[in-house]
């Protein structure tokens, strides 16, 4: 039997730091951000990752909120919480492409609160690239994937 099937776990991972991140964005919080036990609410944490890459997106170019003719729909997500965020934090976003596929990125992200190095959160989500009308796939053209390779990790 192997370690997992006895129920063991695999050592977790270290946070990662900000000089793993080719792109920083500094976001703010909200005081509704906090919940009941005073941090940051977990969906949250979603929210700053979205915030954080569209943002980028669309000073990119990349992204056209209202007459674009190809969209990334999020098919798969997922976050690491390694300590608390809660307002008043400042807080930094760390972006890299981590899968740049045909037509599919995978973003990857962390959270540092204040001037930390080391990530409060990590997370990831997929975006495929799709016509907006018919929300088929379609390849990602060259110019896109070229900004796109600006920050690969």
């Amino acid at each position: 039997m192997s370690d997992g099937e006895k129920g063991e776990r695999a050592p977790r991972a270290e946070p990662r730091r900000r000089s793993d991140f080719p792109l920083l964005r500094t976001l703010t919080t909200r005081w509704s951000d906090n919940d009941l036990y005073g941090h940051m609410n977990n969906v949250v944490h979603y929210s700053l990752f979205d915030t954080a890459v569209n943002g980028w997106l669309i000073e990119k170019g990349l992204l056209d909120l209202q007459g674009g003719e190809e969209i990334g729909l999020v098919v798969e997500t997922g976050c690491r919480y390694h300590g608390e965020l809660a307002f008043p934090d400042p807080v930094t976003a760390g972006i890299g492409i981590g899968r740049l596929g045909r037509s599919s990125v995978r973003y990857e992200i962390a959270l540092f609160r204040g001037e930390d190095e080391m990530a409060a959160a990590e997370g990831f989500f997929v975006h495929v690239n799709v016509d907006r009308k018919t929300r088929r796939p379609v390849a990602i053209g060259p110019a896109r994937r070229r900004t796109y390779e600006e920050i690969l990790l």
